[in-house]
């Protein structure tokens, strides 16, 4: 069943199907095509890294090939849209984090799908914390600054998002901080970490994957991690925990889903069959902990 549930400043990637009818799919003889993952996102984020260790290893499992297919765009919009409308046979899978199944439903009312209705859960992969960042040659060296810039240049201080969750994040940060951070829309990760490195963007709210790299060349700053912790790998960057972030901005919309509730008649092949092979679980290897950010994994 999907679970929705305020999670302190997390994000998350979960792994969904289209339902279908039982004579739709033997599933006996599943999967008998290789297996399509959609990433509503452009490549180098936290889904694309959990699609790709995932591909990997449902290959290995089940003898087929395992393709990753990047469809950004539109808030995650256009990829979600392609599941929703692929032959429910349990081939063809996405790999979002909570932006379309939430997010896009709640603040978009003219979506062409319904995930309740088109999508069905199979499980929950990687959950992780948000980093705020700025430029690394930035004069703001805390939360405090920044919050202080925005207030005394709302016309100049802006922020990126590359999905609803980001944005809708950052809206909270401005809400909790009152502040009028300024929304620019962008397809993807990098091209937000090049934005705010460059000065071109003074914040935005991110996941860990495609920062690393500019983070350890020294291109960016994080002025805070939305974890309740700090980091075991950036043990140097505060966490809201402590304060750092605006009182009572502590929490982002985050959501889970668990494998086992379906749409009525669908047979749940993708579900069953990761569980035939072992589970989720045994997909996952040490590498792919070395991979994926390290908050926290969760798989099956």
């Amino acid at each position: 069943m999907i679970k929705r549930r305020a999670a302190v400043g997390l994000a998350a990637t979960a792994l969904l199907v289209r339902p279908g009818r039982a004579q739709e799919v033997d599933e006996r003889n599943w999967p008998d095509r290789p297996l399509r993952l959609v990433v509503p996102y452009a490549p180098g984020g936290t889904n694309d890294i959990a699609a790709r260790l995932l591909a990997q290893r449902l290959g290995e499992a089940f003898g087929q090939p395992a393709v990753v297919e990047n469809r950004p765009g539109a808030q995650a919009i256009l990829g979600t849209e392609l599941v929703a409308r692929a032959r429910p046979d349990g081939l063809t899978l996405l790999v979002a984090a909570s932006g379309p199944i939430v997010f896009n439903p709640a603040t978009n009312d003219r979506l062409s799908y319904d995930p309740l209705r088109d999508l069905a859960p199979v499980s929950l992969l990687v959950t992780f914390p948000l980093m705020l960042l700025v430029a690394a040659d930035s004069p703001h060296r805390t939360v405090a600054d920044l919050v202080a810039f925005a207030r005394a240049n709302p016309d100049k201080a802006n922020y990126g998002a590359p999905a609803a969750s980001m944005q809708l994040a950052s809206e909270l940060f401005n809400q909790r901080a009152a502040t009028r951070f300024q929304h620019v829309a962008y397809r993807g990760s990098a091209e937000i970490v090049t934005a705010v490195a460059s000065g071109d963007l003074t914040t935005a709210f991110l996941d860990m994957a495609p920062v690393a790299g500019a983070l350890a060349g020294g291109r960016v700053r994080a002025l805070a991690v939305t974890a309740a912790t700090r980091l075991a790998s950036h043990p140097d960057i505060p966490h809201h925990g402590r304060g750092r972030l605006p009182r009572h901005g502590r929490g982002v919309l985050g959501w889970r889903t668990g494998a086992g509730r379906h749409a009525p008649g669908h047979p749940g092949p993708a579900a069953r069959g990761m569980r035939g092979a072992g589970g989720l679980a045994r997909l996952s290897r040490p590498h792919d902990r070395a991979v994926l950010p390290p908050h926290r994994r969760d798989a099956g």
